[in-house]
């Protein structure tokens, strides 16, 4: 039986992009909320991993977010190509 109920705030632009993905996946936040503490249950913890980036991640972040260091491909296959 369900009679338990969550309150929580959220930004409105973080509540929009997500309940547009979960609409897309035909799902609704109280579906993907159910699911998350249902994982949180049966794993005994989070269900992804929760870390503080390292000092080289952290570099990388700050690079990437004001636009240094940046390669840009045309399209994926253009990516993998660039591995070789």
């Amino acid at each position: 039986m369900k009679n338990a109920a969550i309150h929580s705030r959220i930004d409105l632009e973080t509540k929009q992009k997500a309940e547009t993905i979960l609409h897309r996946l035909g799902m609704s936040p109280t579906e993907a909320i159910r699911m998350f503490y249902t994982q949180i249950t049966l794993r005994n913890g989070l269900p992804f991993a929760v870390e503080i980036p390292n000092e080289e991640t952290e570099r990388a972040l700050e690079d990437s977010r004001a636009g240094r260091d940046l390669e840009r491909f045309e399209n994926a296959d253009a990516l993998i190509d660039s591995w070789k």
